[in-house]
């Protein structure tokens, strides 16, 4: 029985083997037809991962420079009409493209934009860089000022604009008249029209400083009468009438050259026959704790550098003007101004206080007009 046993096991294990060499065989075989058809069937390449994009930086616009030098005799004067449409931004692209539709091709030297409502006027310094930097123009020079309000209903800017023209159109030079303050306006442009009637010169533009607006319609008809062909602005410095009085400046081309390349005009003025002129921005003082000497000195300080930059020199100012949150401020800039341009000098321009600075901690700005080389 034991031996029919073992023989049994033998059969079974002998009938086994073939099936497993057999398996194994197959396994072999399928697992080379694999492959053979693997390296048959066309290589897939696997998706190319697409190159993420650069973080492009752009590029800051240049600031406005600190001074220009132009020709006397090529410069242009025009005022930017008053819009209501869309806030401050869109106000200062309207305004520039209508100035530059006046300028009728001439290069800006300087801008003077007044600011009224809440807007932050630094925008109008960045919009100008964009701007011009975009159509590869040279800059001006920028002046920006917090007023108390414009003659129109959601009018939030206007820009004055000197530019150089083609060719020249003032052979006899230019007179700049200091602002005249009277109680009315229709006196103090009587005194604006006096001083142009002395120096024989024709008005080309006259702004007007006024406490309010209640009486702007006698104020424009004044200036209208006065001077027909000149650009006119009307400013409201501040919202309260920290000013009581109106003040109007001008600036004039001579009929006639005068005596010296410069002649002051006894308080009233300076009449300017030179070549060039240089023209600077309003630096700023940060007086955080009063009208200091030293904080306004560093504002004296940087025009100094400003005119350098363009070969020009304190000594050679011949229009000053100073914006100030307070008269104290403003007498102590004006105070001061014997110390950098010089004993003798008698600059003409005017001292305004005014609603505000393009920073909040500034207290004062300066301003000049100066000789070029």
């Amino acid at each position: 029985m034991s031996g029919l046993y073992y023989r049994c096991q033998a059969v079974v294990k002998s009938r086994r083997r073939p099936n497993v060499i057999i398996g194994r065989n197959l396994a072999v075989l399928l697992s080379a037809g694999l492959i053979a058809q693997a390296q048959l069937a066309p290589r897939i390449k696997p998706p190319k991962k697409e190159k993420e994009p650069e973080t492009q930086t752009l590029p800051l616009p240049p600031e406005p420079p600190a001074a220009v030098i132009v020709e006397t005799g090529k410069l242009a004067f025009h005022v930017s009409p008053l819009s209501a449409k869309g806030l401050l931004t869109q106000q200062v692209h309207d305004a520039l493209k209508a100035l530059d539709r006046a300028n009728n091709g001439g290069t800006f030297v300087k801008l003077r934009a007044f600011v009224a409502g809440t807007g932050d006027m630094r925008r109008v310094a960045a919009i100008v860089s964009e701007e011009f930097s975009d159509r590869k123009i040279p800059l001006p020079a920028v002046t920006t000022i917090q007023v108390g309000a414009l003659p129109m209903e959601g009018a939030q800017v206007v820009i004055e604009s000197i530019s150089a023209e083609k060719k020249p159109v003032n052979p006899n030079g230019l007179a700049f008249f200091s602002a005249q303050r009277a109680v009315g306006s229709s006196q103090a442009v009587a005194q604006l029209a006096q001083a142009a009637k002395t120096e024989q010169a024709v008005m080309l533009q006259v702004t007007c400083f006024l406490p309010d607006f209640t009486k702007l319609d006698s104020a424009r008809a004044s200036v209208t009468s006065a001077f027909p062909g000149a650009s006119a602005n009307f400013v409201q410095l501040t919202r309260l009438a920290v000013e009581p009085q109106t003040s109007c400046e001008g600036l004039g081309r001579l009929t006639h050259p005068p005596r010296s390349p410069v002649e002051f005009l006894a308080g009233s003025g300076v009449a300017v026959n030179h070549p060039k002129l240089i023209f600077t921005d309003a630096q700023i003082a940060f007086t955080a704790s009063g009208a200091r000497d030293e904080d306004l000195r560093l504002a004296y300080g940087r025009l100094g550098r400003a005119l350098e930059s363009v070969q020009g020199s304190y000594s050679r100012s011949v229009v000053m003007n100073i914006y100030a949150l307070n008269p104290a401020v403003a007498d102590r800039a004006a105070a001061l101004a014997p110390e950098f341009l010089g004993s003798a000098a008698r600059p003409a321009g005017a001292t305004q206080v005014v609603e505000g600075l393009p920073s909040l901690d500034a207290t004062v700005a300066i301003e000049l007009v100066a000789l070029g080389p």
